[in-house]
């Protein structure tokens, strides 16, 4: 059942969903320059706006920098007291004003003049002071705000951040920028976890459980109480992946488990992993096999026949996956 709050909501959402189409039919050849522009930067992109466009250009700033691009957000009434300084002519300043009038901008937009520092104006009016000053405008259609008043900043602020979106995706396309680069910027928080690679958290050296494949079943044991993992990973004299010892084959093998090898007890062709997958997708391979760990081998070293690392289900869950 429809009641006045949801038509209302319905009425904003597509208003500003029918101006985000609008957006993307008016890009021209002025979108291209300012990416030019941004792309051949030495120094940072200064994001800066006042109001809600400050707000945006903060989001605009952030996503910038988390997508390989330096970015910086500078308010401009602070500009105006000292934080002029920290723009170089190295930079390139991304200016945001719907109106393209507010007066706050005008010191920052002089001295971007001054010492000619590139300057990228978003605003829906090219003729504005910010637009006439500007060495490229992305311009922004000229809709009405979906409050209904024409008051509130509303399809106009989305419209800007869509814009900002579009250029950092751009720069971030141009740069070939993958999940793994991202993931550098990103090592906090979920994000950061199921970026991680299965060689972030696999367990490798001395903490690597390995016995011969020809060892005593006493010797095996003892492997796996001292390195705590349950398992323990046999090897060929040449260092080859022959099989892996769990608890379940120690089970398996209780009558005269004390006279057997490694060899005779152990399960061949164990799951292996590489180093370089994402952790994300280890969890999901211990899920389906219904393990708890993963001998990781590396095609690099040995055509992947040797163990250089474990991987146990803990140590994803003690970084959030799983």
């Amino acid at each position: 059942m429809n009641t006045p709050f949801l038509d209302t909501a319905r009425r904003v959402i597509r208003c500003e969903s029918d101006a985000l189409i609008q957006l993307a039919d008016s890009l021209d050849d002025r979108f291209r320059g300012a990416v030019d522009l941004m792309r051949a930067c030495k120094g940072r992109i200064i994001v800066t706006g006042i109001g809600k466009s400050g707000h945006i250009g903060n989001k605009i700033a952030a996503t910038l920098a988390s997508t390989g691009t330096p970015a910086q957000f500078v308010h401009p009434a602070e500009a105006s007291h000292g934080d002029l300084g920290m723009i170089t002519a190295a930079d390139v300043v991304l200016a945001i004003s719907n109106s393209g009038e507010a007066p706050e901008l005008a010191n920052l937009i002089a001295y971007s003049r001054r010492y000619a520092i590139p300057l990228i104006g978003i605003t829906s009016r090219p003729d504005s002071s910010l637009g006439r000053h500007s060495d490229v405008v992305l311009e922004l259609p000229r809709i009405a705000e979906a409050c209904g008043t024409g008051v509130v900043p509303t399809t106009s602020t989305t419209l800007t951040l869509a814009m900002g979106d579009a250029v950092a995706v751009a720069l971030m396309e141009n740069r070939a920028f993958t999940a793994e680069h991202f993931r550098d910027f990103h090592p906090g928080g979920k994000l950061g976890a199921r970026l991680s690679r299965v060689a972030d958290l696999m367990h490798v050296g001395d903490a690597l459980p390995l016995v011969s494949a020809d060892a005593p079943m006493a010797d095996a044991l003892s492997e796996i109480s001292r390195k705590g993992f349950g398992v323990v990973c046999v090897v060929n004299d040449a260092g080859t992946l022959e099989g892996i010892i769990t608890m379940g084959d120690l089970a398996r093998h209780l009558d005269g488990l004390m006279t057997m090898t490694a060899r005779e007890v152990m399960t061949p062709a164990p799951v292996t992993i590489s180093p370089d997958e994402l952790a994300e997708k280890a969890v999901g391979v211990m899920n389906n096999r219904k393990i708890t760990c993963l001998i990781v081998t590396d095609p690099a070293q040995n055509d992947g026949k040797s163990p250089v690392g474990l991987l146990h289900i803990h140590d994803c869950l003690r970084v959030g996956l799983g």
